[in-house]
């Protein structure tokens, strides 16, 4: 299935989870915010959350610095 990630489009197999992605991206869900069709995905739904053929997510990670 496809879905727009960040504005670019992204094949994913069906059945895709927000957990699966992030693990594709490489990401730590800890360390990201994720936005799914205008609304925030809660970290403890990642898991649970299936993605659909073109859904509209936006993942944004958290850069530490001073």
């Amino acid at each position: 299935m496809e879905i727009l990630l960040n504005g670019e489009a992204r094949s994913l197999p069906v059945g895709a989870t927000v957990l699966d992605l992030l693990a594709g991206l490489g990401r730590d869900p800890r360390t990201v915010a994720v936005e799914r069709n205008g609304a925030i995905v809660r970290r403890a739904d990642y898991a649970a959350t299936a993605l659909a053929a073109g859904d509209r997510l936006e993942v944004v990670h958290f850069v530490q610095g001073g």
